[in-house]
């Protein structure tokens, strides 16, 4: 593992967050645009609800995969609204998504094995690759950013391959004819399907369509969720992923000899919040609509290239290199560079995770900023 850890890759994210508070240290007026987590507070019965599960004592050890009654909740909510056939012995609860997909790679990556990401991504994907001892092949999307050439890339070592939609940080959302292709190149070669579903929820335009309902895609596919976006939730770290009996099987022992297992109480916050009202979610997604909209427009005013943003909370903006710090230094807006998600050092991503006022304020120094540069 030491060798392997040196292969990661510095976070540019991190650096412009170590920069941004610098800055901030010595008075100067930052905007933020750069955090991937709503600016909405947990709705409160679900606060609620984990605070009664501490006034009820359910603050001990639970069961390693998750409390009963959250992988019930789980498995019904995918089965209903994702078209997923799972039962209860198909999901395990995870610390956040992110820990799912850490899970996932280590149980099904082996040394030597390769794992297509498509460029851009999350580089975390890269990392947890990386980390697994298996070597990570980028493929660049097309000019679209809705297709890629999958197909040309795959060995006789291609072991899985990740995607997300909606993705980050494009906001693009796959079509199903792109879904259909990737579903067949998993079956015809035998590969496992890594889904990361976790902004599945905030979608403006298309649908959201998990692979794992495709026919024969189930008992290859590992679809990785969680509360976090769609619920406000990024601090409490609840997440989960939905696969093979055997799959989950195997997820779970190293689960029990890592984390042991998510915290108790914030596991019956996760039942309140799939079971109860979702009128907060909808109100959430038309907000970020409207902001969308407004940073989308404030582009298009100023001739910037950007990939349209049909899901998700980010915009991804064609710039040039070193774009990132220069905002910073010359107008203290944090925004993250195109570096962290793959090739794409001239772009950068903007999150609109955040007021209106920052909104506002993020175009109003960006304007200034072209006209100086």
């Amino acid at each position: 593992m030491r060798e392997r850890t040196k292969l990661i890759k510095p976070s540019a994210t991190l650096r412009i967050s170590a920069l941004a508070k610098e800055l901030a240290k010595q008075g100067k007026p930052i905007v933020n645009m750069s955090a991937g987590e709503p600016d909405f507070n947990t709705p409160k019965h679900i606060v609620e609800s984990a605070m009664n599960a501490l006034r009820e004592g359910k603050h001990f050890y639970t069961p390693t995969r998750g409390i009963p009654e959250l992988l019930e909740a789980i498995a019904e909510k995918v089965n209903r609204e994702n078209g997923i056939p799972a039962k209860p012995e198909n999901v395990i609860v995870t610390c956040g998504a992110k820990y799912a997909i850490f899970l996932a790679t280590q149980v099904l990556l082996d040394e030597g094995d390769e794992v297509i990401l498509l460029d851009p991504a999350w580089v975390s994907y890269e990392a947890n690759v990386i980390m697994a001892g298996a070597k990570p092949v980028w493929v660049k999307h097309d000019e679209s950013f809705k297709d890629a050439p999958i197909e040309d890339h795959i060995t006789s070592k291609t072991k899985m391959i990740i995607i997300n939609t909606p993705n980050n940080p494009t906001g693009v959302v796959y079509s199903k004819d792109f879904l259909k292709k990737v579903a067949d190149l998993a079956v015809d070669h035998d590969l496992y399907v890594l889904s990361d579903e976790i902004y599945e929820k905030i979608v403006y335009e298309g649908e959201h369509i998990s692979i794992a309902s495709f026919n024969g895609m189930f008992e290859r596919t590992i679809t990785v969720n969680g509360f976090s976006k769609t619920y406000a939730m990024t601090g409490w770290r609840l997440g989960y992923a939905v696969a093979s009996e055997e799959i989950v099987r195997d997820m779970n022992k190293v689960q029990s000899h890592s984390i042991s297992h998510p915290t108790s109480f914030v596991q019956y916050a996760g039942i309140t919040a799939l079971k109860c009202d979702q009128s907060f979610v909808d109100e959430m997604v038309k907000v970020f609509k409207r902001r969308r909209d407004k940073v989308i427009s404030g582009l298009d005013k100023l001739g910037i290239k950007y990939v349209y943003p049909m899901g998700a909370f980010y915009v991804f903006m064609k710039v040039w290199k070193e774009f990132a710090e220069k905002f910073l230094e010359n107008e203290f807006v944090a925004v993250t560079p195109g570096e962290a998600f793959g090739s794409y050092a001239d772009w950068v991503r903007v999150s609109y995770a955040t007021s209106d006022a920052n909104v506002e304020e993020f175009l109003n120094r960006l304007e200034r900023f072209m006209e100086k540069f």
